[in-house]
């Protein structure tokens, strides 16, 4: 994303680059987009840099989710889309990012380093690795018990 880019600006700077469609169907993806990810409300607001911040965190990696939704992808990947948030905003992310599965039918796949429990409770599918090692793989609510079955209770 370009920092001088509004948060509107970057969705259709993607959208005219990425899509075939009239520009009248960008511009109403776009306001969809703006709607699903609530960012309507910082849609006039600038990017901004690390240097430079304008819109928070938080909005800042919707926007970027945005920007990849663009083109209506049956799979997202995502690396850290949580880092650097503090807790509610990284939650928050988790929230969008299972509405997105359950409502809109999409696979995501996301590394996210040590979630808030509230966050955690969200995933449907663990894959845990340690010393890239699968420890876990299974739904999400039954890694507690599992661990605990295995010595390690988790409290």
């Amino acid at each position: 994303m370009f920092s001088f880019f509004t948060v509107k600006e970057a969705l259709t700077f993607a959208a005219r680059l990425r899509l075939r469609s009239s520009d009248e169907e960008q511009d109403r993806l776009v306001e969809k987009l703006l709607d699903d990810l609530h960012l309507t409300k910082v849609q006039d607001t600038e990017c901004g840099s690390v240097e430079r911040k304008r819109i928070s965190g938080g909005e800042r990696k919707r926007t970027a989710i945005g920007v990849e939704l663009i083109t209506d992808p049956s799979v997202i990947f995502l690396d850290e889309p949580t880092s650097g948030l503090d807790s509610f905003k990284a939650t928050s992310i988790v929230n969008l990012l299972n509405e997105l599965a359950h409502k809109k039918g999409k696979t995501i796949l996301a590394t996210i380093h040590q979630p808030n429990s509230e966050a955690f409770m969200m995933f449907d599918r663990l894959y845990l690795m340690l010393d890239g090692n699968c420890i876990y793989q299974g739904p999400g609510r039954q890694a507690v018990d599992f661990f605990s079955k295995c010595g390690y209770p988790i409290h």
